[in-house]
């Protein structure tokens, strides 16, 4: 769920106003955006992340996932908040925003960008795809465990989908996953976790 301040805001002033360890906030197009979860999406969060991080330390990757940051796209008045991002911690020397707030602005700092999707599905359909795209992040998952996007973006009949979208020639191209498929990703190879592993939060 979200819930929307009529306040407009640059970029700056959103992040000298972001509120410390209160909440989690994303800047739309000016539009301060307040992030509020359920607990089923946060359970497939949590254990998303935490098997993304077990396989970063299997193969010993030098990539970090944060947990406070913002994913500033160019030339706009917005700051995302991915449920999960994987950064390449080398890449992070070249960030002029992220030793003070935080800040990634440079599509090849990301490996990975997730999002869990709750009622706020077409941003993250829509918006989100173009700004990641034209930000040049490599790999951005949606993983709709409730099937909740439009069937232009998950077929007919709805199902819970995860959509894995793979920069190809600066465009993106999708592939889908469901029940029992594996999830196939470029940032991790060797990941062996199915979609429907995913979707129950549980292996």
């Amino acid at each position: 769920m979200f819930q929307a301040s009529p306040k407009f805001m640059s970029f700056e002033e959103f992040v000298a106003w972001y509120p410390d360890g209160e909440g989690r906030y994303e800047l739309h197009r000016g539009g301060v955006i307040e992030m509020l979860p359920t607990g089923d999406h946060e359970e497939v969060t949590a254990f998303t992340t935490g098997e993304l991080f077990v396989e970063i330390r299997r193969l010993q990757l030098p990539y970090i996932i944060p947990r406070t940051y913002l994913v500033k796209p160019a030339d706009e008045d917005t700051g995302y908040q991915p449920d999960i991002l994987i950064l390449d911690k080398a890449a992070l020397e070249n960030e002029p925003r992220w030793k003070k707030s935080s800040t990634i602005e440079q599509g090849e700092s990301i490996k990975l960008a997730v999002e869990v999707v709750s009622t706020n599905w077409g941003t993250d359909y829509g918006r989100k795809v173009t700004d990641y795209e034209q930000m040049g992040i490599p790999e951005y998952w949606i993983v709709d465990f409730k099937g909740l996007g439009a069937k232009r973006y998950i077929g007919s009949p709805k199902q819970p989908t995860l959509s894995v979208y793979q920069l190809v020639e600066n465009e993106y191209q999708v592939q889908q996953f469901r029940g029992n498929d594996r999830v196939i990703s470029d940032t991790f190879p060797e990941l062996t976790l199915t979609a429907a592993q995913i979707f129950s939060a549980e292996l």
